[in-house]
């Protein structure tokens, strides 16, 4: 038990991390200022910040987020959101007086003092000159939203009235530099790939972890048949328990997993199959064995069924570990998750469909935890492979329109493109209530049943 939850999260961890990284590296890229990067959400634990970016571990483990500049629907700053720019100006100010003194941060009471007593050493007043230069207190100069900042604390003599004062008179030089940085007030485009950089890097990591894995050693069943179905092609031509399959049409077999590939995309064709049999006491005899596979319907991994090619065999379970060169190695890496996307995208789209049932097709983290700990009691390579097909599902669910998803905020970005212009503000707000009230419905329909599996079993 304490394996799956420590296993569940570190995976939910590391995927959240490559998830919300995206985010946040296109939107320092594009120049948006990101005020939180929390992996977890509130309340917050701990963190640090550094530069302008607080970094954040929250309690709740199984979510993350990174929180840019600006209202999440409106593009003008309401005057909550320009108070919290102006007091980010005043962490940025403090902080990089702190780092080049060499001090420790002051305690939250004292920073208004401390701002005010910042103001007057750097701005020049009709009385007074400063008494020192930006760059000898701060190591830098002031950038202009900040000389804004601490010209209004030092005329005002009170932080409080001069943040009142901004806020309400708003200058135009101060929103000039709130819109370069805020997230609503940027182009088109670049939201839309600040937005996109989050599923793509969870898309993008999964072939760089199972290329790491197939460096590292991936485990496979070897072809050697364990049972023979009485009355199917293999027992006719006679395929024994205990034979190892070399190659089909003369190309090379190396796990049951290629034997089974080959047969399926036969297409009915007969195969010739080169086995080796073992003998008693002796070296393994080598044969040649022709077989025409039937067609016969399967149940998937969606819980249909489908009419598949086989010759009627079964695996005997032993077991193998294949390494692969790094070119080997990326090259099955990019195929296995192209592979995997495709059956993924197909599960989602059967499960909206209706033909596979939802009861049966989701899960949510309590059947999840319980899957990473039997992947973890398997191997560090069975429990890579988990954490791909998470970084894939990820991935591509949040690229579906719904509304507080990825995929939500691109189709408003779609419809912003063809019309002109954004949706009105109260559309944008009431599609984000009903997309919190979709998933808050679809979290507790896979928790109850995930219990409701665990009632059964």
């Amino acid at each position: 038990m304490i394996t799956s939850i420590v296993s569940a999260v570190i995976i939910f961890a590391l995927l959240i991390l490559v998830h919300e990284a995206g985010h946040f590296v296109m939107a320092k890229r594009s120049g948006v200022r990101v005020l939180r990067f929390s992996i977890g959400y509130p309340p917050r634990l701990f963190g640090i910040r550094r530069g302008q970016t607080d970094y954040a571990i929250g309690a709740t483990p199984l979510g993350g987020y990174v929180r840019m500049l600006g209202d999440e629907v409106a593009e003008e700053p309401n005057a909550d959101t320009l108070e919290g720019f102006l007091r980010e100006l005043q962490a940025d100010l403090l902080d990089a007086e702190r780092r080049h003194r060499g001090a420790p941060a002051r305690p939250a009471a004292e920073r208004d003092q401390a701002l005010l007593a910042l103001a007057r050493r750097v701005v020049s007043s009709a009385d007074q000159p400063p008494a020192e230069s930006a760059d000898a207190i701060l190591g830098r100069e002031v950038r202009p939203d900040e000389a804004l900042l601490l010209e209004e604390v030092e005329r005002c003599g009170s932080v409080e009235t001069a943040v009142k004062n901004l806020v309400e008179r708003r200058p135009a030089a101060l929103m000039q530099c709130y819109r370069a940085q805020a997230f609503p007030t940027q182009s088109l485009w670049r939201r839309t790939k600040i937005v996109m950089a989050g599923p793509v890097s969870n898309i993008l990591f999964a072939p760089i972890l199972m290329a790491l894995v197939y460096v590292y050693g991936v485990p496979y069943t070897k072809p050697i048949v364990g049972m023979v179905k009485q009355g199917m092609p293999a027992a006719t031509a006679g395929l024994r328990s205990g034979d190892e399959v070399l190659a089909v049409d003369g190309r090379k077999v190396e796990s049951w997993a290629d034997l089974s590939d080959a047969i399926k995309s036969s297409a009915g064709a007969r195969l010739k199959i080169d086995i080796a049999r073992p003998t008693a006491g002796g070296a393994p005899r080598r044969l040649a064995i022709e077989v025409t596979p039937v067609r016969q319907n399967e149940k998937t991994i969606y819980g249909t069924t489908m009419p598949v090619w086989l010759i009627g065999v079964g695996p005997r379970g032993d077991e193998g570990t294949l390494h692969y060169g790094p070119l080997r190695a990326v090259g099955a890496s990019l195929t296995a998750t192209a592979n995997l996307s495709y059956q993924l995208v197909m599960g989602i789209a059967m499960v909206i469909n209706g033909t596979t049932p939802a009861r049966q097709a989701l899960g949510g983290p309590i059947m999840i935890a319980k899957m990473a700990g039997k992947e973890a009691h398997r191997g560090l390579a069975d429990l890579a492979g988990f954490t791909v097909m998470l970084s894939l599902e990820l991935g591509i669910i949040n690229l579906l329109p719904v509304p507080l998803l990825d995929g939500g905020h691109l189709f408003f970005f779609l419809l912003e493109g063809l019309r002109g212009k954004p949706l009105q503000l109260r559309h944008r707000e009431f599609a984000m209530q009903i997309g919190l009230l979709l998933l808050v419905a679809l979290m507790t329909f896979v928790i109850v049943n995930d219990l409701s599996h665990i009632m059964r079993s």
